[in-house]
């Protein structure tokens, strides 16, 4: 089976959204899902970018656009009580090497208290009573994410992802192309079938067009 890897942080509403299709749409075109828990704060240093929340009049028409988007899909939009918050014991929870075989419900669990119940995903006792909902043992699992090989794990996964030039959450690849934002069901969707409409050639031709400013030789005029 084909694989398709989910780049995620817990912070992003988006990813939340893509969760939601995601796993229906791996099982109707047999796909192998693999998650992938990344930083998103440090893709965002690596690529020189402010995150949507950073941005005040753009954290408030994100939101407009999470509500609207929820009630066209028939669910429930409440963001956190704290965002932006610290995704990391959230994001060690959500390793395979922490959930084991429970990684899949832990995530959906994770990101539904926080998205759709408006939870405090930051708050150990929260995450501790979603990790007993989906059958692990809270002690045990909590006082792992503490262990310095899990936020090793955590590293290497945002670490690998940041050498696939992965920039934001969430982002899919598939054979090897990188597909990135909650509106690209329809593009992997062609490609799985394979009808991908992309022109490399044309594209590769766009791509080395040459640049006619930069921002700041912009500025400075």
């Amino acid at each position: 089976m084909r694989e398709l890897h989910f780049y995620f942080d817990f912070i992003s509403p988006y990813a939340y959204f893509s969760w939601r299709w995601l796993q229906p749409f791996c099982r109707q075109h047999r796909l192998t899902l693999i998650p992938h828990p990344v930083v998103f704060g440090k893709l965002l240093d690596h690529w020189g970018q402010l995150g949507p929340a950073e941005v005040k009049p753009k954290k408030a028409a994100l939101y407009r656009y999470c509500y609207r988007y929820a009630h066209a899909e028939g669910f429930n939009f409440n963001p956190p009580q704290r965002h932006p918050f610290n995704p990391l014991p959230a994001l060690r929870l959500s390793l395979k090497e922490v959930s084991g075989e429970q990684q899949q419900a832990l995530i959906s669990a994770i990101f539904e208290a926080g998205w759709s119940r408006g939870a405090d995903l930051s708050c150990e006792h929260t995450l501790k009573q979603l990790v007993t909902d989906v059958g692990l043992d809270a002690d045990i699992t909590m006082a792992r994410i503490q262990e310095a090989d899990v936020k090793a794990l955590l590293v290497q996964e945002t670490q690998e992802a940041l050498a696939q030039d992965v920039f934001g959450v969430p982002t899919f690849v598939l054979d090897g192309e990188l597909f990135w934002g909650n509106d690209q069901r329809e593009h992997l969707k062609l490609c799985v079938e394979g009808n991908d409409p992309l022109d490399r050639e044309a594209l590769e031709e766009m791509l080395a067009r040459a640049r006619g400013i930069d921002r700041k030789q912009f500025q400075n005029r």
